[in-house]
């Protein structure tokens, strides 16, 4: 083993995942400490991600990718490449599934390159991982096994520890900044916070229904609580409608702030109620008391990691489906998990 080794991380392209992410980041670390050798961790990734994962003190570099999501473009990866074969990294750790996510290692020509079978990447991978999933129910413990050398799972009680127990995301939030992002909005940090997390990247089937979160932000305004919105350009509609049906008192900052001043304001939540999305993985990794909605998708597939968190779902026999939209058409599993499951919980 060198005294100093450096891995590659070809990051996941969704907010959730990459904050997930971390608890890789952090395994690895544990056992570059356990071993007595230096680590240095680079992660390519989409530029989005750059503020998340400046907030993760076990990251050294990012290297921003240059190529969209879902773009092949062999010249502009080849071309990168070439620039991190320079930095003689060890090992490269593939998280994505897809065969153009393997494809920048390769090129580079880093001697070990670790991921699951998928899409034909044999060749461009060659320390190839199959995935079990029953053995790996969550998502986060498919990205700590494949930090884990071949065949250490079965004999070694740290890794099995860490794959039981997977490490807590952790992102650091800088109070100064914290505070210049409040100043920004003109905000003041006066009365006790409830955030809204209405979006959700994958679809409408993940949606808690504005007027479920309009009541929600009602019976808290009414409490003497200010209720912030948040989410990207793509859930305006949904944040303005929940702010109409609350008498427009609440703080609707959908679209209006960066990645990095919504971690910045989220922080500042005493609560949060979110769907399953991306924000709900940030809200845990700072800290806040959460309670997250459940529709299509699945609570022991990618939950939040942390014990701050209510998971709220119905036991319907149609779901989990994992759909983007409902197969039946009527979401009830959302529609059905009214405001009266959640208003006790964060009282």
């Amino acid at each position: 083993m060198p005294e100093n080794k450096r891995i590659l991380i070809v990051g996941p392209s969704w907010v959730g995942d990459m904050v997930m992410a971390q608890s890789l980041f952090q395994l690895l670390k544990a056992e570059a400490k356990r071993e007595k050798y230096g680590l240095e961790i680079t992660v390519l990734a989409p530029g989005w991600s750059e503020p998340v994962l400046a907030r993760m003190p076990q990251v050294s570099e990012v290297v921003t990718m240059p190529v969209g999501h879902r773009k092949l473009k062999l010249g502009t990866r080849y071309g990168l490449a070439k620039q991190l074969r320079k930095s003689d990294y060890h090992q490269a750790i593939v998280l994505p599934g897809s065969l153009k996510s393997a494809l920048i290692p390769w090129f580079a020509r880093i001697p070990l390159r670790t991921g699951f079978v998928g899409e034909q990447r044999w060749g461009l991978l060659n320390d190839i991982r199959k995935l079990v999933p029953e053995d790996l129910p969550l998502n986060v413990q498919r990205y700590l096994y494949l930090g884990l050398p071949a065949g250490r799972l079965s004999g070694d009680i740290f890794y099995q520890d860490n794959i039981k127990s997977p490490p807590k995301p952790f992102l650091v939030v800088d109070h100064g900044q914290v505070q210049t992002t409040l100043t920004k909005f003109s905000l003041i940090a006066d009365k006790p916070v409830l955030a809204l997390c209405p979006g959700a990247e994958y679809g409408p089937a993940k949606q808690w229904p504005a007027a479920h979160f309009a009541e929600v932000a009602r019976a808290k305004i009414a409490e003497g609580w200010q209720v912030w919105l948040f989410g990207s350009n793509k859930d305006q509609p949904i944040a303005q409608e929940i702010n109409q049906l609350s008498g427009n008192d609440c703080h609707d900052f959908s679209g209006k702030t960066t990645l990095g001043e919504a971690i910045d304001l989220m922080s500042m939540a005493k609560w949060v109620v979110t769907n399953d999305s991306g924000l709900m993985h940030v809200a845990a990794a700072v800290g806040c008391q959460a309670v997250a909605i459940y529709g299509s998708s699945s609570d022991e597939f990618t939950p939040p990691l942390t014990e701050n968190c209510h998971r709220l779902s119905l036991d319907l026999d149609c779901r989990p489906c994992f759909k983007r939209t409902c197969p039946f058409g009527h979401t009830d599993c959302l529609n059905h998990l009214f405001p009266d499951r959640v208003l006790p919980l964060i009282r």
